[in-house]
């Protein structure tokens, strides 16, 4: 008879649950059983851990074994147990002393040659290991750097199950090839995610590679727009006629937002790491992530999903960064309506039968559509051959719910030769308009000091009209359209918003009415007063 335990985790989302692994060894015919809720790949971990073991050189017990992990009732998933599994028998067996993996918490895949492999999700299931109390964990040595990111916990990074046996009885370490070196097993990586595919569509460049709006030719009120929404977090739609420039415009607004603070690096990266999407080399993402999902993602790939347990989608993997939706009148718009719950509380709750899931989604959305499906409306160089009620269609797909909260608006329109090949047609660079982003965002956070926001976009609009009311007077065209129909209760909210960013990037201490004009301009399109250029620097 014997008994060990040992931990692992247990991944919900992004969020982990501490799991005890309990080994028992009774005298009868050698049989292995697995209880404790487990799903069909960590139910295959019996085999893979007995051949793991043996290929390990350490017998296996020929007695009945049973290993239970507790809590029973939360449902577990995928083979990060493995390592746990194999080392609470071993301890059972008395291989190893049973105190010597008590106090551990264990992380990996094993294959059948003893190897232990990388998984997803390290980053927050170490999270969640030292929020339990766990000073010291056991991962893959390829996550080592993942796993460090977290303080006061000491990280032990394993090629092979032998090697771990060997630290733990207090043996001579075996001296094995890394992964790729000569003489070594391939170079073991973890897979993508198994879903609707976002490799490609997620990018975060070197900062010597970013796109510069300095490249941007022309383009004077989507240049405002851009910077207006990096500096408050506005989400923002760019209509125009194909080749004006709304994509290129787009891929350049993550090299004018401010980097990551260290909390939401964490943050980003423990989403990453559970979606298998994070950069290799890069175990920590400092700078706002940019997802740009095909127009004909699946509602899994847009909000999260699939089958089993839920895995972020292209909304959370954008979180403190930009999601941005090219040929957005052409997706789904029953995905697009999707978003409308994200984009007020600033997460995803997926409901499925293996559970509730509540990923992170706080996003800055950027829309991009055409003007019809030939993209010719409107132009005044080209004739639209599209009939009134296929306009009509086509631009019902953007519903107005979700319109509603979108803050900014505005049209790009076509460059023109001069500015396209002249001197004068280039603007300023994205180091200079992200300097003004970054001081913006500081008046900010000054501003919502000892506040749960740090951004304009977030603050409820019964604390801007209340608690930092603009100047006496200011509201005057806001509310005059809000009488007419114009403006919603919610969109004179955000028109608040917007006008409190456009202050903070002037300088002001409190929106003015030019200030308030501007940010009603780039909602509606329609020009007040001196308009955005007269507000802005």
């Amino acid at each position: 008879m014997g008994f060990a335990r040992t931990s692992a985790v247990a991944l919900t989302g992004v969020e982990g649950v501490v799991v005890e692994v309990q080994a028992d060894l009774e005298p009868g015919i050698a049989a292995f059983s697995l209880v404790g809720l487990a799903d069909k790949s960590l139910s295959e971990s019996r085999d893979r851990v007995r051949a793991a073991v043996i290929n390990s050189g350490a017998e296996w017990p020929q007695k009945k074994l049973t290993v239970g992990l507790s809590p029973a009732s939360v449902p577990k998933c995928g083979s990060g147990f493995d390592l746990a599994v194999a080392c609470s028998v071993l301890a059972a067996s008395e291989r190893i002393d049973p105190r010597s993996v008590a106090e551990l918490l264990m992380i990996g895949e094993l294959g059948l040659d003893g190897l232990v492999r990388p998984v997803r999700g390290v980053l927050p299931a170490v999270l969640a290991a030292a929020g339990a109390g766990y000073r010291r964990v056991v991962v893959p040595e390829q996550t080592v750097p993942e796993a460090s990111l977290v303080p006061e916990v000491a990280v032990l990074g394993v090629r092979s199950l032998r090697q771990l046996i060997a630290v733990l009885a207090g043996e001579p370490v075996p001296d094995e090839p890394a992964p790729g070196e000569p003489g070594g097993p391939p170079a073991l990586t973890v897979p993508g995610w198994e879903g609707p595919p976002v490799a490609g569509q997620y990018w975060m460049p070197p900062q010597e590679l970013r796109p510069d709006l300095a490249e941007v030719s022309g383009q004077r009120l989507a240049r405002r727009a851009l910077e207006v929404a990096a500096a408050g977090r506005h989400h923002l739609l760019m209509k125009g006629a194909p080749g004006a420039g709304k994509t290129m415009l787009a891929e350049r607004l993550p090299g004018i937002l401010p980097p990551l603070t260290r909390r939401e690096a964490l943050e980003v990266t423990a989403v990453h790491s559970v979606g298998g999407a994070l950069p290799p080399g890069r175990p920590l993402i400092e700078r706002p992530p940019y997802c740009a999902p095909h127009h004909s993602a699946s509602m899994a790939a847009l909000v999260g999903g699939g089958t089993g347990v839920p895995r972020p989608g292209a909304v959370s993997l954008a979180h403190h960064g930009v999601l941005f939706l090219d040929e957005a009148a052409e997706m789904n718009g029953q995905i697009l309506d999707a978003l409308r719950q994200p984009l007020e509380s600033g997460h995803v709750v997926v409901a499925r039968s293996a559970g509730v899931v509540r990923m992170p989604a706080r996003v800055l959305l950027v829309l991009a559509a055409n003007p019809c499906p030939c993209g010719r409306h409107g132009s005044a160089s080209a004739d639209c051959e599209c009939v009134p009620s296929a306009v009509r269609r086509y631009r019902a797909r953007l519903s107005g719910p979700l319109l509603d909260r979108v803050d900014l608006r505005v049209t790009v329109e076509p460059v023109g030769r001069a500015e396209l090949v002249g001197a004068a047609g280039g603007g300023e660079s994205s180091e200079t308009v992200a300097a003004r982003v970054l001081a913006a965002r500081e008046r900010a956070a000054a501003r919502f000091a000892d506040t749960p926001w740090t951004v304009n976009a977030d603050v409820p609009g019964h604390e801007l009209r209340t608690r930092w009311a603009p100047r006496p007077g200011a509201l005057g065209r806001a509310e005059q359209d809000m009488d007419r129909g114009l403006l919603t209760a919610r969109g004179l909210d955000r028109v608040l918003r917007v006008a409190w960013t456009v202050a903070d990037l002037a300088g002001h201490d409190r929106p003015t009415a030019q200030d308030v004009d501007a940010a009603l301009e780039l909602r509606t399109g329609v020009r007040r007063g001196a308009g955005v250029a007269g507000s802005l620097p």
